[in-house]
């Protein structure tokens, strides 16, 4: 697949933005906030309809702005498609494909793909849970877009059942004096744990499906940039855990956890049990690199997670995806940033913004297009 053009209007910082792509390779160049991790931003919007910088649309409409716009026209093995995304300070964005709005969004997704890599991914071995769980998620939805409906409907089940135990656990406050005798909507409660352990089904053994997947396919890219000196290892944790990929089987396991844990619930007046609180560890030499490994191994590691998520991509979906490169080359030493040039070649369109133009050898700039920002504008 190939972006051909983009055109950005109030986005950002940018207020009439066209730039239209005629190499595989994009060099973009420019001094700090003038506006090159936004354009990449714009393309990762196009392919995920989620930012990694954001969850506020009004952030990325132009100050002074109502509505802002991105707009690219991508071409695929199959044609071309030409994707909208309008974003309001106030109000809901809308989608729209080949000038055709779609009442659905999950309908918007799976025209572009894109793989990001960004100073912001160490979140991915340095960050909380919640960052890998976002990020495993964020590749799910680029293999199957019908994915994103099925994290909504569990993250819609999890609010509706936090609700209720939230009010259960005011009523136990309110009648400290009479604990044994709580009115409890346990019927209620019940209904919301078999739709909890059935959408939550869906999620984790999706998970634990491409993490098997990607894990290695991550293993060897790190054997090759580590030169085979340590030994990475990814393991999904579930929250609830099973054994076998089979519906019926991992509901039950969800609902007997739910049960173990009921007490416990009630007190904290939240759900204790689910994929929300599920992590994936990963060591190095049998050490959690979270905890332990160096700048450089932490680096290494996010370097393997995003050539393996390119591999993944490709050979599910049957096209090179694209490869946004924010500001990475300066954080990685000068034998990780030429195994990672050597990697990208000319297999994918690759977008690599930078503060200078150094670290790049005289073959990537005489095959590359270079385009300079400053200030919300691009030459």
């Amino acid at each position: 697949m190939y972006l051909t053009n983009l055109h950005l209007r109030s986005f950002r910082n940018y207020v009439n933005q066209q730039v239209t792509f005629n190499s595989q390779k994009t060099i973009i160049v420019g001094n700090n906030a003038q506006g090159k991790s936004n354009l990449l931003e714009a393309i990762e919007l196009l392919a995920t309809l989620k930012s990694h910088r954001t969850t506020r649309d009004r952030e990325l409409v132009l100050e002074g702005a109502a509505v802002g716009q991105v707009e690219g026209i991508v071409k695929r093995a199959y044609g071309t498609a030409e994707l909208t995304i309008t974003f309001r300070n106030q109000g809901k964005r809308t989608v729209a494909l080949n000038k055709e709005p779609l009442r659905r969004q999950i309908d918007f997704l799976g025209n572009l793909n894109a793989v990001q890599f960004s100073s912001l991914d160490l979140d991915l071995v340095r960050g909380a849970p919640e960052s890998r769980r976002n990020w495993i998620d964020g590749l799910l939805v680029q293999l199957e877009p019908v994915y994103a409906h099925i994290l909504h409907q569990y993250n819609q089940v999890l609010r509706q059942r936090n609700a209720l135990l939230k009010a259960i656990r005011k009523q136990e406050q309110d009648k400290l004096s009479r604990i044994g005798n709580i009115e409890i909507d346990t019927q209620q409660l019940q209904l919301w744990d078999v739709q909890l352990a059935a959408a939550g089904s869906r999620v984790t053994r999706r998970r634990a499906r491409v993490l098997t997947r990607l894990a290695p396919i991550a293993q060897q890219w790190h054997d090759r940039i580590s030169g085979k000196t340590e030994v990475l290892e990814i393991t999904y944790n579930p929250n609830v855990q099973w054994t076998e990929d089979e519906p019926e089987k991992v509901q039950q396991a969800f609902l007997a956890k739910i049960e173990q844990r009921r007490l416990a619930e009630y007190h904290q007046g939240k759900t204790v049990v689910g994929t929300h609180r599920d992590e994936i560890d990963f060591t190095i030499d049998g050490t959690p690199a979270r905890y332990y490994g160096s700048q450089g191994q932490q680096r290494t590691l996010v370097l393997a997670l995003k050539l393996a998520e390119l591999k993944l991509i490709e050979e599910i979906i049957g096209e090179p995806p694209l490869l946004l490169l924010d500001d990475v080359l300066a954080e990685l030493d000068p034998n990780r940033q030429n195994q990672l040039l050597e990697t990208i070649g000319d297999r994918f369109q690759t977008l690599i913004t930078t503060t200078h133009i150094g670290s790049f050898n005289q073959d990537w700039l005489k095959d590359s297009q270079i385009l300079s920002v400053e200030a919300g504008n691009i030459d």
